[in-house]
């Protein structure tokens, strides 16, 4: 699987992406061909290569001949439509459009179909969401990931006067995704950046195991009064196998409201999403009513989607949520073959020497074939080597 990593250590904008994708490999001529394809006319793409801190970078610029109306999201889903871009291109930008256009009435309190695009309806902005679909498809990316994503301090001067930073759609948009304060008082996540990585990133988290092969950096318009580098760092590599995660995040919340008839299937959705364990404990809540405490193990980078499952399925209003270390002991899936059938195990590799554990559903599904105790199953397949 070819993974791409954004890694947003000055934050993202669409022209930064733009200019991290050709530095890490798409051809010039695939963002002037997708500028030609878009058939709006009257623009041009600039691509310059320059140095920015001792580092080569690309900085894409969009000219326009003419200035850009404001646009609702009906006319730009019409430009899409009527383009001769790939339909995966038309379908997929047009969705990180249809997301900000949600954050934006969410913010104004107004319907999808009456937000203005401002500054994010231009020509620059059409381009840079459709140049980043197309650049990621050119470039095979079919897991793309995102660091977590700094957020600053200040203002910033837009259509609608000064508003504070981040931007008030932006933080619509990066609702449920990791964060971090930034001291500056500049913009350093845009709400086209923003928009552009909550539709396209699959996860947000730290760098996914992989073979790295090619990393490019793509420049920012402005310059950063603390003068670090204002680049977004595109790392592009093919994944493999890691080795089980040792930190995990805890889930809990606490249920005095719902219906427990529902559990396994909440539990069967929870460990399908990518949840490592899952549990629900009865308790004594407050004013002596009987609860529940759902508690649910998670590698990091599942956690976003689980988060939302449980927000769907349960009466859960609110989650509490932290980062623990784990050691866990080395382990592989074997077959155990007995008097009645064969047998998949887990082989433990524990400080005592190896232990086998049978799996439940094959005992279970013997069981009731040969008309056995289960204990018995289980007695056979705990002394029978592995494979035998």
């Amino acid at each position: 699987m070819k993974i791409g990593y954004l890694d947003c250590f000055s934050g993202i904008s669409g022209d930064m992406l733009l200019g991290a994708l050709l530095a890490a490999g798409l051809p010039e001529a695939a963002l002037h061909r997708c500028l030609a394809d878009l058939g709006t006319g009257g623009c041009r793409i600039r691509v310059s290569h320059e140095t920015i801190s001792g580092l080569a970078a690309v900085r894409v610029t969009v000219e326009a001949d003419r200035e850009q109306p404001h646009r609702h999201l009906r006319q730009i889903e019409e430009i899409l439509a009527q383009s001769r871009l790939p339909e995966p291109v038309r379908r997929r930008a047009g969705a990180v459009f249809r997301r900000l256009a949600e954050a934006e009435a969410a913010v104004h309190g107004t319907g999808v179909e009456e937000v203005h695009f401002h500054e994010t309806g231009a020509m620059d902005a059409l381009v840079d969401v459709v140049g980043a679909v197309t650049g990621l498809c050119h470039l095979g990316i079919d897991h793309l990931a995102c660091s977590p994503l700094p957020m600053p301090r200040g203002h910033v001067r837009c259509a609608h006067g000064e508003l504070p930073l981040p931007a008030p759609a932006v933080c619509e948009l990066l609702a449920g995704v990791p964060v971090q304060g930034d001291e500056l008082a500049q913009e350093l996540v845009t709400p086209t950046g923003a928009a552009i990585v909550r539709e396209l990133a699959a996860e947000f988290g730290p760098l996914p195991p992989m073979v790295l092969e090619r990393t490019g950096y793509g420049a920012g318009r402005m310059q950063r009064s603390d003068l670090r580098p204002n680049l977004l760092r595109l790392m592009i590599g093919t994944g493999f196998p890691a080795a089980e995660s040792q930190e995990v995040e805890v889930m809990e919340t606490h249920l005095d409201d719902w219906n427990p008839e529902v559990w396994p299937h909440v539990a069967e959705r929870l460990m399908a999403a990518g949840a490592l364990d899952v549990s629900l404990v009865p308790m004594q809540m407050k004013k002596g009513r009987p609860g529940f405490l759902l508690r649910v193990i998670c590698d990091p980078a599942h956690s976003i989607g689980l988060r939302e499952i449980v927000f769907t399925e349960t009466s859960a209003i609110g989650l509490r949520f932290h980062r623990m270390q784990r050691m866990t002991l080395p382990r592989r899936e074997v077959r155990v073959e007995t008097p009645w059938g064969s047998v998949r195990a887990k082989r433990i590799d524990t400080p005592a020497g190896p232990v086998l554990t049978p799996e439940y559903e094959d005992c279970r599904q013997l069981a009731r074939q040969h008309g056995i105790p289960l204990a018995r199953i289980y007695r056979q397949v705990c002394r029978q080597p592995e494979g035998s």
